[in-house]
């Protein structure tokens, strides 16, 4: 049966906030070089600073499946989605390290709010479609990703100011997320259901070990895919006489491969299952970087991290999905605890690859992300459906 047009509008107004949860922080990423030149910071100071964002994602993400049954996950988005684009202004405007933290920590915090809540009214709209989309979804926060990382480049070039950058980016980003959440499903995210019974915890037992390792899973290529995020600039600048726009592609070329393998992705995992498409991505990851680290230049820099974004591109929506689809729990709680113990990856990424930076040189640092991706390879059984019970 043909979607209603409600259902169409709804599909259409989830893949604004995903665009939106990915052009926002993107935007600043190819200005870090000249934020970590501002605030004085070597190579372990910027891993440490960077890294504590993610630490406010950790404690935020314990809180966000009560607060999508409370209020539902469309005005949860629309809250944290403009909360987190005023956050740009803090940090990217800090004069030092503190302010910095702060404003990155309470960035992250709410960004993993918005990111939960997205991934919870896509479900929603996913059910209503019969069929995958979600792999669709993350394909264009993936393309807002892009989008922040060359506005940013292009903004870094013509030496915009990094303030007026923030601005701008809150009052057009703000507009588009008022007009996305007009377009969403109305009503509570989920009906009461027999089948999701409400347990101590929430967590069943028998489920505690698999959500453990999908969201290690999850963790392992959120440190790949952060790694752009956090080094990938900073990483170029240091090694390589480019341009400032040149600078900010890593990230880009990370997640514009990622655009790539996230729309095809569905059509993957219809094809040959998740886990088979996320084992050989994560092969292609590793051995990608790899050949980046030991033959350094700026162009196979890029062609790694683009290994790496089309290599992870199906990991995460994945991984999402297989702990929403665990009978026996409260809604929204598998999703939250595997998104949430994602964010480690996050946290960890940044002050591991500085700890290697100053032992062993940037052009090493890099090592991190093979390991990372060999770790999710062996995570990867996690991903197989559980067998039907006889009910």
């Amino acid at each position: 049966m043909a979607p209603t047009r409600e259902i169409v509008r709804a599909r259409r107004g989830v893949t604004i906030m995903f665009w939106l949860n990915g052009v926002g922080f993107a935007s600043l990423l190819p200005r870090y070089p000249e934020l970590k030149s501002a605030l004085g910071l070597g190579e372990l100071g910027w891993g440490l600073v960077v890294g504590l964002g993610p630490l406010g994602g950790l404690i935020a993400g314990l809180f966000t499946a009560r607060l999508i049954r409370r209020f539902t996950s469309a005005k949860v988005n629309l809250v944290t989605a403009l909360l987190g684009l005023a956050m740009l202004s803090v940090y990217g405007n800090a004069t030092h390290w503190t302010v910095f933290a702060l404003g990155i920590l309470l960035m992250a915090g709410l960004d993993a709010i918005s990111d939960i809540s997205m991934n919870a009214h896509g479900l929603r709209v996913q059910k209503l479609y019969g069929r995958s989309i979600l792999n669709g979804l993350h394909g264009w926060w993936s393309v807002g990703a892009v989008s922040g990382g060359l506005l940013g480049a292009l903004a870094a070039q013509a030496r915009i100011p990094i303030w007026l950058q923030c601005l701008l980016a809150f009052a057009i980003f703000g507009a588009l997320a008022l007009y996305a959440r007009g377009l969403l499903l109305k009503g509570p995210d989920a009906a009461p259901d027999p089948d999701r019974a409400e347990v101590s915890g929430g967590i069943p037992r028998r489920w505690l070990p698999r959500l453990i390792a999908l969201g290690l899973l999850g963790a392992s290529v959120g440190l790949i895919e952060d790694s752009g995020a956090s080094w990938g600039a900073v990483y170029m600048d240091s090694m390589f006489t480019v341009s400032p726009f040149v600078v900010g592609m890593a990230f880009v070329a990370l997640q514009g491969a990622q655009v790539i393998g996230r729309f095809t992705g569905d059509a993957l995992t219809n094809r040959i299952g998740p886990r088979l498409a996320v084992t050989q991505g994560v092969i292609i990851a590793g051995i990608g970087m790899g050949l980046a680290v030991a033959f350094p230049s700026a162009w196979a820099t890029l062609a790694g991290f683009a290994c790496a974004g089309w290599g992870i591109a199906t990991a995460i929506p994945m991984a999402m999905h297989a702990a929403d689809e665990l009978p026996g729990m409260a809604h929204g709680n598998g999703l939250t605890f595997v998104t949430w113990l994602m964010r480690v990856g996050f946290f960890a990424g940044p002050p591991l690859i500085g700890l290697v930076a100053d032992a062993v040189g940037i052009r090493w640092a890099l090592i991190v992300i093979p390991a990372a991706a060999l770790l999710a390879l062996l995570l990867t059984p996690a991903l197989t459906p559980p067998a039907k019970e006889n009910r």
